[in-house]
């Protein structure tokens, strides 16, 4: 906790620093106080080994223990959009990459003499775009601050799918999705607040990607652990991820054991999450 705290304090002050040594005309331009850090593909991988079988819960106590009770906890709104307690297909563990979608200020739609298909085309490529999907790698989280209060599904089962492609563990969104029943066909892990129908072009469009996010009242960092279950979503500060990873292990160890002599007391068969 101490380490983690003078990391915060000194970045807290650098920002203000960075924010007092801009010109007026260079605030008035619009900057950014929190810097977004960047890492290999071999250092996410290698983080992500830490986090193989753990849930939200040992993560959360592995939080408490590192001095960080209830930071990371995302709004239990946000919730699975399936559940497979079979083969547990719907845990995401993975590193996130992030995005935030703001209301739009143009056009609904298209002018009298100009084609629906063209004008949402243009929509789609020139406002409401995923560029996002450019720095998709595998293990990647998806996580989408989005517009909570329109009905808008921006995830459907089409794009959602194409994430994967690109290596995307699953998504993470404060808004909504469409597609929710084919999403959960295509067993894609999917957590959300609501259901949406509407398409992106004339309701929102995208205002930033890897930059840091608002998702259900936790700050999400590019780079930082998601970990997500039945339980929820709980989001890891990438400086303490390790720790608390190491913390969350021993915490599953002793719960997997308690279990087991609990069902062998019981008679009950053996399953994946207590072996």
């Amino acid at each position: 906790m101490k380490t983690y705290s003078i990391f915060l304090f000194f970045a807290l002050v650098f920002a203000g620093f960075s924010a007092r040594s801009q010109t007026p005309e260079e605030i008035a331009k619009g900057i950014n106080l929190i810097e977004t850090q960047t890492y290999s593909a071999e250092e996410n991988a290698e983080l992500l080994k830490f986090y193989e079988g753990l849930r939200v819960a040992d993560v959360s106590d592995g939080m408490d223990m590192v001095g960080l009770p209830n930071t990371g906890l995302v709004s239990t709104d946000i919730h699975p959009d399936w559940v497979d307690t079979q083969d547990m297909s719907h845990i995401i563990r993975g590193i996130a990459v992030t995005a935030r979608y703001v209301p739009t200020q143009r056009p609904a739609g298209p002018e009298p003499d100009e084609d629906f298909a063209a004008w949402e085309g243009h929509f789609y490529s020139t406002w409401s775009t995923e560029a996002f999907a450019q720095v998709i790698r595998p293990g990647s989280v998806v996580v989408l601050d989005d517009v909570e209060d329109r009905d808008i599904g921006s995830i459907g089962s089409n794009n959602i799918l194409y994430w994967v492609s690109l290596g995307a563990v699953g998504v993470v969104t404060d808004a909504s999705s469409r597609d929710t029943d084919e999403i959960a066909l295509q067993k894609v892990p999917l957590y959300l607040r609501k259901k949406g129908r509407g398409i992106r072009p004339g309701r929102n469009e995208l205002e930033s990607v890897n930059r840091p996010v608002d998702i259900g009242g936790v700050l999400v960092c590019p780079g930082d652990v998601v970990v997500a279950d039945g339980d929820g979503v709980v989001v890891v500060p990438r400086k303490v991820a390790k720790e608390v990873a190491q913390h969350a292990h021993g915490i599953l160890k002793k719960d997997k054991a308690a279990r087991r002599n609990l069902y062998e007391k019981l008679g009950m068969p053996m399953d994946k999450t207590v072996k």
